[in-house]
């Protein structure tokens, strides 16, 4: 009887420790190390020159917001990020119920950001299955 108390005792505490974890992981993917900053950004499709001017790329509670991308119902959606000090990668996907969706990969280095978003068009009945196009995107900390 005396073993079964300490299992019972060793399942308790590892649930304890689980649940402990799980709530750790919850409070760091609340924020990010980016939250608050603010970028102006220049974007393009691959290979071309920029045709969206002065994107407001937001930072906030743990979500990233590209504002050139609100005309066509896209909005926020949760950041991940990947990196150390010097340089901070993030992934965000944003999602338009009419658009599509689109996935973002960046980096930040001091004051800049750079990177790609790759733009998962919704079908259509005239494109049942359109192709994805990539984008890149690069700017400064907005002053």
């Amino acid at each position: 009887m005396k073993h079964h108390l300490t299992y019972s005792r060793r399942r308790l505490m590892a649930w304890t420790l689980g649940v402990w974890a799980i709530q750790c992981g919850v409070a760091r993917a609340a924020g990010s190390a980016l939250d608050g900053r603010v970028f102006i950004a220049d974007a393009g499709e691959r290979g071309k020159a920029a045709d969206e001017k002065d994107d407001v790329i937001t930072f906030a509670n743990g979500s990233f917001h590209s504002s050139v991308c609100d005309k066509w119902g896209f909005g926020k959606g949760e950041v991940r990020m990947i990196g150390g000090a010097d340089e901070m990668r993030f992934e965000a996907e944003t999602v338009s119920e009419k658009d599509g969706r689109l996935k973002w990969q960046g980096r930040v280095i001091g004051d800049t950001i750079e990177g790609t978003f790759i733009h998962y068009r919704k079908p259509s009945f005239l494109r049942p299955n359109p192709e994805p196009i990539e984008h890149w995107f690069k700017g400064k900390l907005k002053s």
